[in-house]
């Protein structure tokens, strides 16, 4: 009796031990779990949640997104913000963080050309589908991007200038600090018109005319693995599944333009 007791003891301690162990363990995995950052412009925000949502799936990997303007992200990396991955709306930016030694230069790559067009909402009654409707009287505010430091801002300054209307809407402008708060400013009704990305539009919110991109110069966008990583494999396997078969479908179906050979 005494050995079946004994026995019955030892049993239930190895359970316990077993039992802790394995938690131990799995919460060991959950918080040894690997952690990429990525910091991208505005534009990608839909493409870029929906991509890592899948990548995340297929690896297990944690992916955080900073969205925001590309030249105020690109000025964040330069003062040491702990980012993986950049993702900019021009590559002028990415270029000017591998002449200052912030990136691995082998992982810079064109992964998207992006477009713009003129935005309402679909219960306007104003008649905008031109980019030279927006000098009509009854536009009184104009949204786009901050030039100064966002691309798609910049992009639209150009086409305003190449119709030959800039100096007819400057005043009616309202600057977002990137290309989503563009669009907020359309959709909530404090500005009739506005300038925003193609990958931004959603059918059932806004009206949209693409713009002409003779008018522009591209939106040729840049992606690039900062060089100070920690997750460097991870932050390039994230990297090439947005050139992969399944993160160009995405991007394509968001309006972007991927370069043949992605």
């Amino acid at each position: 009796m005494k050995k079946t007791h004994n026995f019955v003891i030892i049993s239930f301690t190895f359970f316990v031990v077993f039992l802790v162990g394995g938690c131990s363990s799995k919460e060991s995995l959950e918080n040894n779990k690997v952690e990429i950052n990525v910091a991208a412009a505005s534009d990608l925000t839909l493409a870029f949640t929906e991509i890592g949502k899948l990548f995340e799936q297929e690896t297990g990997a944690k992916v955080t997104f900073s969205f925001g303007s590309t030249g105020q992200l690109a000025d964040q990396i330069e003062n040491g913000a702990p980012y993986d991955i950049f993702a900019a709306a021009n590559v002028k930016f990415v270029d000017q963080l591998r002449e200052k030694n912030l990136i691995i230069p082998e992982t810079q790559t064109t992964y998207a050309f992006g477009r713009i067009g003129i935005s309402t909402l679909p219960d306007s009654t104003l008649s905008i589908e031109t980019i030279e409707d927006l000098v009509k009287p009854e536009v009184r505010k104009i949204a786009i991007a901050n030039p100064a430091h966002a691309p798609y801002g910049l992009a639209a300054k150009q086409a305003l200038e190449t119709a030959g209307i800039w100096d007819q809407v400057e005043e009616k402008l309202v600057y977002g600090r990137n290309i989503s708060d563009t669009l907020t400013f359309i959709e909530t009704g404090n500005a009739e018109a506005g300038i925003i990305a193609l990958s931004l539009y959603r059918e059932d919110e806004v009206d949209f005319h693409l713009i002409d991109e003779e008018m522009h110069a591209p939106l040729e966008q840049s992606i690039a693995v900062i060089n100070r990583t920690s997750e460097e494999e991870v932050a390039k396997e994230f990297l090439n599944y947005i050139k992969g078969t399944i993160g160009k479908s995405i991007m394509e179906s968001y309006g972007f333009i991927v370069p043949e050979g992605n």
